[in-house]
């Protein structure tokens, strides 16, 4: 018999093969293992235990240890089989989160394009002819896709920020130190920070929430932040550089919709920034990513080099002879960048940017592979060498593809950051009663948008539910008044933007119109057009949809 949670993940299973995108995936756990934990989930949950994540799925960029699934960083020839789960997968699951696999990456998370490794580059959720984004590309399309509810990255430039903003999704970067880095195969190790991705902020910051350990370094001295509205700080236009068409006017649009929200914004001087995102890759900086991985490469690459990617080997051989006076005055240079960028951001509670300058396609990428990933880090490089914490949210679509913003604030104002965030995520709620119920064919749907249960309820007792002659089979609800039942619901909140999209792709003779729920409230929700109806059957005395697609008939 299925379970909750077992549903949900049979559910998963379905979708993976129903988008067909092998790319995300390094090493996927057997469907009947996933199924067995998830029965015992479901055990828990029923014995009393509190399990906050309980079904929630989860997927694990391909360099965090996964028990008794290799780690590769992305390189078939590095994986080893851990021992045991790294602390944030283990406190994730003691939570109640259930662990689907490892998702593919940027080799050695090594890019911002989600196209260097032999496991195939990772292609958009949203148009399969642009990159993904990396490093952590699957994680961040798994959950785009619906496939999982919450995935973790990496971030050293961007990389648990940039495939959040093309694939629509939130991107969630602590504080450096807040959530350990235990059991990851170092990128930089000074810079490296494990984050999260999820389809909605609330989900992103519950599960940091259960990742977070106390601070392992006493707290900066915060200003003390004055009353008064959010002050968000913006980059004036000229400033932005070369933007991809019509990602000026959506940015300028993102920062709108915050003052329409009550923040006061004003404008500073980017150049610390941008300056200091040139030396991440340009500086010495780049020389740790050597002292991670470069003794394996160099005598991987005297084996034949069989699994390297060649850009990715290229970067960090060529960091091996970066002379260590550079380092210093490196780091010199970088002290007085600091200090100039505070003084910009001087009392804002946040600065607010284009995730990225724009998003290239696999092609373009292919053409100019340095060159392409460069310029996606010019918002994103100096946010680890700064010290601070940064939040990435969906902020509307450009031409029909996601356009994302992030916040950046000083270490430890996460939650500061996702509450300004919060401001551009207007949500609104829809009622289903048919086939888009948890476990029915058309939930996915939902939620790849990012919609979350909000609770099971019922209709008022003036509907009836009929049967329609549909492909997958859906039910019509029709408003009849006397004469009516009430019919079991689900609520879903989710962005005023998903409904939106959901709109777009109702097929008639679907409808959306406004439910009476039990309780008196009126939400958005589908009903049928009358004319459907001829031929259809009354399924009214089930009682619901679910009742009905179980019932011997």
């Amino acid at each position: 018999m299925s379970t909750p949670t077992v549903t949900r993940v049979q559910m998963a299973y379905a979708r993976i093969e129903a988008v067909n995108r092998p790319e995300l995936w390094i090493d996927l756990r057997p469907q009947e293992a996933v199924e067995a934990e998830a029965r015992l989930i479901d055990e828990r949950l029923a014995a009393g235990e509190n399990l906050p994540l309980a079904g929630r799925l989860l997927a694990a960029k391909g360099n965090i240890d996964v028990q008794g699934l290799p780690t590769t960083a992305g390189c078939p020839a590095y994986a080893s089989t851990p021992e045991a789960d790294a602390p944030v997968i283990a406190r994730l699951r003691t939570a109640g989160a259930i662990v689907l696999g490892t998702t593919n990456l940027d080799q050695f998370a090594t890019g911002l394009v989600g196209t260097r490794s032999p496991y195939g580059a990772v292609r958009n959720a949203h148009d399969p002819a642009r990159v993904s984004g990396g490093s952590s590309s699957g994680s961040a399309v798994a959950v785009a896709l619906g496939i999982v509810d919450l995935a973790l990255g990496t971030d050293t430039a961007g990389s648990g920020r940039v495939p959040a903003a093309f694939n629509g999704i939130v991107g969630l970067k602590p504080t450096r130190g807040l959530v350990p880095a235990t059991g990851v195969v170092p990128a930089c190790a000074s810079l490296d920070c494990v984050t999260v991705f999820a389809r909605t902020l609330p989900e992103a910051e519950q599960a940091l929430a259960h990742m977070a350990s106390p601070p392992a370094r006493d707290l900066p001295p915060l200003p003390q932040r004055a009353p008064g509205p959010w002050r968000v700080a913006v980059a004036s236009p000229s400033q932005l550089g070369e933007l991809d068409e019509g990602w000026a006017d959506a940015y300028e649009a993102a920062v709108a919709q915050l003052v329409t929200a009550g923040a006061e914004v004003r404008t500073i001087d980017l150049t610390p920034f941008t300056e200091a995102a040139a030396m991440l890759y340009q500086g010495a900086f780049v020389a740790e990513r050597y002292t991670a991985v470069g003794s394996f490469i160099d005598k991987l690459i005297t084996e034949g080099g069989d699994g390297l990617d060649p850009t990715v080997a290229g970067i960090i051989t060529r960091a091996r002879d970066i002379p260590a006076h550079q380092l210093f005055a490196d780091q010199d240079r970088l002290a007085a960048l600091r200090t100039r960028a505070l003084a910009e951001l001087a009392d804002a509670d946040a600065l607010v940017l284009p995730t990225a300058p724009g998003h290239p396609t696999l092609a373009e990428v292919a053409d100019d592979p340095l060159g392409a990933n460069a310029r996606l880090g010019r918002f994103t490089n100096s946010t680890n060498l700064f010290d601070q914490a940064a939040v990435a949210v969906p902020a509307g679509e450009v031409n029909g593809l996601p356009f994302g913003v992030m916040l950046i604030g000083p270490a430890f104002t996460d939650e500061r950051l996702a509450r300004i965030a919060a401001l551009l995520q207007p949500e609104t709620r829809v009622a289903v009663v048919g086939a888009h119920l948890s476990g029915q064919p058309l939930n996915p749907q939902l939620l790849a948008l990012g919609a979350r249960l909000d609770r099971t309820t019922a209709t008022a007792p003036v509907y009836r539910l009929h049967a329609l002659a549909t492909d997958p089979p859906k039910p019509g609800l029709v408003h009849v008044g006397a004469g009516g039942s009430a019919i079991e619901a689900e609520v879903w909140r989710l962005s005023a933007e998903g409904l939106g999209r959901l709109l777009t792709a109702l097929p008639r003779p679907m409808a959306l119109g406004s439910v009476e729920l039990a309780d008196g409230t009126h939400v958005p929700g589908f009903l049928c057009e009358p004319t459907a109806l001829k031929g259809a059957t009354d399924i009214t005395k089930y009682g619901g949809w679910r009742a009905y697609v179980t019932a011997p008939h």
